[in-house]
């Protein structure tokens, strides 16, 4: 396992990984994630695209890093605690048609190929709850929108690049909307507030 730790800011430290395929390596370093939280020393634990960014008390990245790289390879044998998300997907979004005959596909053919994958959810961020998920068929993935819509509505369904995803709240957004989902990814009222979590696993179910 290729991996490199260094200084990130004034008191945390980055922890890069470019070894296995994208879905281990995120599933390596949310194992890694969630067992470095518990030392004493540590603020908080991010999951990045390939990364994991570790925010600590001032003084220890010297011991933070030194257990960072022990654990490193524990966490790939033990990977991590997956989560199965069905989520219900009526496939009438605004670019589905225009998405497929760009791939030279059907619609049914394009939504075939979203609802096949297992997907895994690398990281979130953009927004509350948004979770970018990996496993895209390769035959789907498309660059963002030129011009990004001013407002998306919660529970879209969308292709950005070579990621899917939900947005969990209304927002502006830049992605390719495929459908939309009666799920609720995020709600400020509930514990834990965002329905993913780094690690997790998410099927797309269809619905009409």
């Amino acid at each position: 396992m290729r991996a490199r730790i260094e200084p990130y800011g004034e008191a945390a430290l980055l922890l890069e990984v470019d070894e296995g395929t994208e879905m281990a390596r995120q599933a390596r370093l949310e194992a890694l994630a969630s067992s470095i939280r518990r030392e004493p020393e540590v603020r908080e634990a991010v999951v990045g695209l390939g990364n994991l960014s570790v925010l600590v008390q001032r003084g220890s990245r010297r011991q933070i890093a030194a257990c960072l790289l022990e654990r490193l390879e524990e966490a790939g044998a033990r990977g991590g605690a997956e989560r199965l998300h069905e989520i219900p997907v009526r496939y009438d979004g605004e670019d589905l048609a225009e998405l497929a005959s760009l791939h030279g596909l059907s619609i049914e053919a394009a939504i075939a190929l979203h609802l096949a994958p297992l997907y895994s959810v690398a990281f979130l961020g953009f927004s509350p709850g948004f979770a970018y998920l990996l496993g895209l068929d390769p035959r789907l993935a498309t660059p963002r929108r030129a011009r990004p819509r001013a407002l998306v509505p919660a529970g879209s369904v969308a292709i950005g690049d070579a990621f899917t995803a939900v947005y969990p709240v209304a927002s502006p957004g830049g992605w390719h909307l495929l459908g939309r989902t009666s799920s609720t990814l995020f709600d400020p009222e509930r514990r834990p507030s965002a329905l993913l979590a780094a690690g997790d696993c998410v099927r797309f179910v269809r619905v009409r």
